[in-house]
């Protein structure tokens, strides 16, 4: 426990707020700093250019990490019959059709970070809008979401898949691990969220696309990362 106390303090003390970290550097800052009792979560926050109010440049999608959050998911799956026997045998952890939809709208809680559903679930689903659309949680073929193999759909979710939006201010937020994660998989799970944003970068868009990069542990400071260097990043990974 000293040796961790004291680790931490000398990474508190070099650490400089004001300073854009290469990458590794930054994840490394973060992991030294964390002090909870729990295995907090390291998250990356990405600045996007662009202007997220054009719909033609709202950046929407899904990235899969090597290595996972480190987070047991829990998906909900919107399909019937054949679907919904596959979605159950990938692992869904709540599966159903209309009738659930129906329950849902007359008020019935459930607890879920993702939701999937077949097109032919959609009409029933799309009701459900007001509920799941300010929660993040509304299906989309664009997120990749509303799709006919649920179950290849579902395992992916569970493995580490993640969908991903810019908010009105342009930010991207990503779970990139945990502080217990051994520093190449961070590392590596932090490159492959860096590398699908510039590939989701929209033609419209202008001048630098990452402009800003932070990193952090759940109870941790920002880290600020150079988004010159995480581009040179990105270039020697394709």
């Amino acid at each position: 426990m000293a040796k961790k106390t004291k680790s931490r303090s000398e990474a508190l003390r070099s650490f400089d707020r004001d300073v854009l970290y290469e990458p590794q550097d930054a994840l490394g800052i973060v992991r030294a700093m964390a002090f909870a009792k729990f295995d907090e979560s390291v998250d990356a926050v990405f600045t996007l250019g662009g202007d997220p109010s054009k719909a033609e440049q709202l950046v929407r999608g899904t990235v899969s990490l090597p290595h996972g959050t480190g987070k047991a998911v829990r998906v909900l799956v919107f399909a019937e019959s054949d679907d919904a026997r596959a979605a159950e045998t990938a692992g869904a952890d709540i599966v159903g059709g209309k009738e659930l939809a129906e329950e849902i709208t007359g008020g019935r809680t459930i607890d879920f970070d993702i939701t999937i559903a077949t097109p032919a679930m959609m009409p029933h689903v799309g009701k459900l809008g007001p509920i799941l659309g300010p929660r993040g949680l509304m299906p989309n073929p664009k997120s990749g979401t509303v799709t006919t193999d649920v179950g290849k759909t579902v395992g992916e979710f569970k493995s580490g898949r993640l969908e991903y939006r810019n908010d009105r201010y342009g930010n991207v937020h990503l779970p990139v691990g945990r502080v217990s994660f051994e520093s190449d998989s961070l590392m590596e799970n932090f490159s492959s969220a860096a590398e699908e944003l510039l590939r989701a970068r929209p033609a419209s868009a202008k001048g630098r696309f990452l402009r800003k990069i932070a990193v952090s542990s759940t109870m941790g400071p920002g880290v600020r990362i150079d988004p010159g260097s995480v581009e040179e990043l990105v270039k020697e990974l394709e």
